[in-house]
């Protein structure tokens, strides 16, 4: 299965950030993934690899689907 992240989507994480949020914006997208927490503005980076086992679901597109929520 291939799990597709885009600029500006948020995602949310099957485990809760210690500020009580697990929705986290995707700022930069390559081998790496740059995630910023949407509750604190914690910017964390980790590879791709382990990004793709701990996001649970895309809460909202970048591009303005109508989506409101996309399991992955």
């Amino acid at each position: 299965m291939v799990k597709e992240f885009n600029l500006g989507d948020i995602v949310q994480t099957k485990k809760t950030h210690p500020c009580g949020s697990n929705n986290w914006e995707i700022i930069r997208v390559g081998a790496d993934i740059k995630i910023k927490c949407m509750g604190c503005g914690r910017i964390i980076m980790m590879p791709r690899s382990k990004f793709e086992k701990v996001a649970k679901k895309i809460v909202r597109n970048s591009q303005g689907d109508n989506n409101d929520s996309v399991d992955i």
